[in-house]
């Protein structure tokens, strides 16, 4: 198959999202696939709008000679009328890869109004989907409202570090180690770094470290009243900021985890969690989303309501005293992993779901 792929920006952009579009790069490659990827700036949400009237834009995409155009849904502005001009005059179909619905994410209620007609309107013009769960897969339907076109649900694997040994269970000493806990993910609203550091300043009696492994640029104004709030509560050598790491940093981040808290607003589905689970390692996330998929509450770590840093803390509490429970959930998570597919396995699923779209059109 000749194959295109708009996304914004570089495939090299650290997040799931990104690490997804990647691997399933990667894979189509090296089974023989041409792939080109066609990348748009990365601007504000009303200048990406001006990307439908690109001159440029469509003198590439009219004359392609594409089996079939892949399209990350994150680029959906850009997109969301040239569709319909595309689609009159080319005859390769277009498929949205979609990792989570922008109209889904926390913000005033008549800005994501406006988003989520948008997006209506923009998941109305294409030919078939790219899931990265089942969570998604409905959002989807929901919003786009008539008959769905042929979907795949692929999920995000873990195993990107290689085979891991999970880590040593935690052990019950007198006196009790520090709690270690990880957040990875973009310092930014969504990801709910304020949620964790609000629950941490209820536990005064509870002994605790954090590491936290993410962008601060994403919103520069956010993490710098992060990293303000942790200086307040004169936590400067019990929470460390280590900005964007490469793999085998992280790789040590999870090893030397005892439990990830990434209490997300909204997860499309969330690989930081099954991640930290192939390390062993448990995780506490929210019921925003899709996390519910990869873990069962109690089972392999919990989830709690958004913004419920009260539960937050009594849950950090509990583990704090309870090693023996924590030592349970973590080899419950690196069970839970165990069943998970491999990337292979994914990318190899939506490579025969793009096989069978071209062959049937």
């Amino acid at each position: 198959m000749k194959i295109g792929l708009i996304i914004y920006g570089s495939l090299d952009i650290v997040s799931g999202g990104f690490l997804y579009d990647r691997k399933l790069v990667k894979h189509l490659i090296a089974q023989g696939h041409a792939v080109e990827v066609l990348t748009l700036p990365w601007q504000n949400y009303l200048t990406h709008l001006r990307d439908n009237f690109s001159a440029d834009l469509a003198q590439t995409l009219y004359t392609a000679e594409y089996d079939i155009l892949l399209q990350d849904e994150l680029n959906h502005p850009s997109l969301v009328w040239f569709n319909r001009q595309l689609k009159r005059r080319v005859s390769y179909p277009i498929i949205s890869i979609v990792h989570h619905l922008r109209s889904l994410e926390p913000r005033a209620v008549w800005l994501n109004a406006l988003y989520r007609q948008i997006e209506k309107q923009y998941l109305r013009g294409v030919d078939g989907f790219i899931f990265n769960s089942q969570t998604t897969q409905k959002t989807v339907a929901d919003l786009r409202g008539n008959n769905m076109p042929p979907s795949v649900v692929a999920y995000p694997a873990a195993d990107r570090f290689g085979e891991q040994q999970p880590r040593p269970l935690p052990q019950v000493t007198d006196p009790l180690p520090p709690l270690r806990l990880l957040f990875v993910g973009s310092v930014a609203p969504r990801k709910g770094l304020h949620l964790l550091l609000k629950a941490l300043e209820r536990l005064r009696d509870v002994d605790w470290h954090l590491d936290v492994v993410g962008s601060l640029e994403v919103d520069l104004s956010y993490a710098l009243a992060m990293q303000k709030f942790a200086a307040m509560n004169q936590w400067t050598e019990q929470v460390k900021f280590w900005h964007v790491v490469p793999d085998e940093e992280l790789a040590v981040r999870y090893r030397t985890a005892d439990l990830l808290v990434v209490p997300s607003a909204y997860e499309g589905f969330g690989i930081v969690y099954l991640e930290a689970m192939s390390f062993g390692v448990p995780a506490v996330a929210t019921t925003g989303g899709a996390a519910h998929e990869v873990l069962d509450h109690g089972r392999e770590g919990f989830l709690i309501q958004p913004d419920d840093d009260r539960h937050l803390a009594d849950i950090i509490n509990e583990l704090h005293n309870n090693r023996h429970l924590l030592a349970e959930l973590s080899q419950n998570a690196r069970a839970r992993y165990e069943k998970q597919p491999t990337w292979a396995d994914t990318t190899r699923t939506i490579e025969q779901f793009l096989l069978q779209f071209v062959m049937t059109q």
